[in-house]
């Protein structure tokens, strides 16, 4: 999944420092991709988003979008740049992308150490543009994921009603075994997220030992990929079987509106782009259903 560019933001961001209002500084995704906060893959061509205050007149620049409050926006340098603070940036983020892509941010803003949860809970209170989903965002959130895709694979146990614990660490007689991406909890099984970097031969050399201490431990790990977590329907068969409880299908309702709404799939970033007045890319595929949809069996 091809992510943005941070070093090539930051230098673009920078040609355009002189455009700046004095007190004005950049914000929303801007901010967000030069602080390497984690994000789904998103459209190309994205603009610069730049705050400031109403009583100015607005930066008038191709390929430019002005966000104007009441305000000077509180800003701060970072990396030679003036962005705006990780409130800010969260709460401009709001405005534009979806649910499940703010809680990816907001999880990395958090796991970061950049932002707590008190200060994002504070912004998310005023009556603003983007504080409606920022509050949505922080039932969520969890600064205890490592990964965006972590956090993606949490959110579809939370709202298919499978409760799991983040970075769980397991011991046997004593000693370390590993921490599990996210544990079943009440049971002796993890699911983990396996991206491509597992492909690696070293990687694989450390999977490999970190699986025998695992099942020496009588800990069942079940790994996943971008797929699986896109359907759900195997995860949450799988998590529903541990734990003694039916599945159905109609589960994973919420996490299919989360997924195609998110810019992890082609349609959230086309509605992105879209929103953006960006050039329209190819129509993609329709939104995510498994096959089969209405004749699996179920229970």
């Amino acid at each position: 999944m091809a992510l943005p560019d941070r070093e090539a933001t930051a230098a673009r961001l920078r040609r355009s420092v002189s455009v700046l209002r004095p007190t004005a500084c950049f914000t929303h995704l801007s901010s967000a991709i030069v602080r390497g906060w984690w994000l789904p893959q998103l459209p190309d061509d994205l603009p610069i988003w730049v705050a400031q205050i109403q009583s100015q007149y607005a930066t008038r620049r191709s390929g430019f979008r002005v966000i104007r409050g009441r305000a000077i926006p509180t800003s701060k340098e970072y990396d030679g740049l003036r962005l705006a603070i990780p409130a800010e940036t969260l709460v401009t983020c709001a405005i534009d992308l979806a649910l499940l892509d703010l809680v990816v941010l907001l999880d990395s803003s958090l796991h970061a150490g950049d932002i707590s949860v008190a200060e994002v809970a504070a912004i998310a209170r005023e009556r603003r543009r983007g504080a409606p989903r920022l509050r949505q965002a922080i039932d969520l959130c969890d600064a205890r994921s490592e990964s965006a895709m972590e956090s993606a694979m949490r959110v579809l146990h939370t709202v298919s009603g499978i409760a799991v614990e983040p970075q769980r660490e397991f011991r046997h007689l004593g000693r370390f075994v590993a921490r599990g991406d996210l544990w079943l909890i009440g049971t002796t099984t993890i699911h983990e997220y396996d991206g491509d970097e597992h492909l690696e031969v070293a990687r694989q050399r450390h999977d490999l030992r970190r699986g025998r201490r695992l099942a020496a431990a009588g800990i069942t790990r079940r790994g996943y990929t971008i797929d699986d977590v896109a359907r759900g329907s195997e995860i949450i068969q799988e998590a529903c079987a541990t734990l003694g409880r039916p599945f159905s299908m109609e589960m994973l309702e919420p996490w299919w509106a989360l997924w195609n709404e998110s810019c992890f799939s082609p349609l959230g970033r086309l509605r992105l782009a879209e929103r953006l007045s960006l050039p329209r890319a190819r129509q993609p595929s329709s939104p995510l259903r498994p096959r089969g949809w209405g004749s699996e069996k179920t229970g």
